[in-house]
């Protein structure tokens, strides 16, 4: 089954570095530390998929 939350994370990610690339924006712009955010939180929903279950 697919995975929307990840699919809308790195969907939404991917649209808005695209944009932060095309104007070349800094690092410390509020764009660039949502990019940053999204990272952390589709890793950390890679990770606990990965985890076994309890049982």
């Amino acid at each position: 089954m697919a995975d929307l939350y990840l699919k809308a994370l790195e969907s939404e990610r991917k649209s808005l570095w695209a944009s932060c690339r095309l104007k070349g924006l800094a690092k410390d712009t509020k764009e660039r530390m949502r990019v940053a955010e999204l990272d952390e939180l589709i890793e950390a929903h890679k990770l606990k998929k990965t985890k076994p279950a309890k049982g």
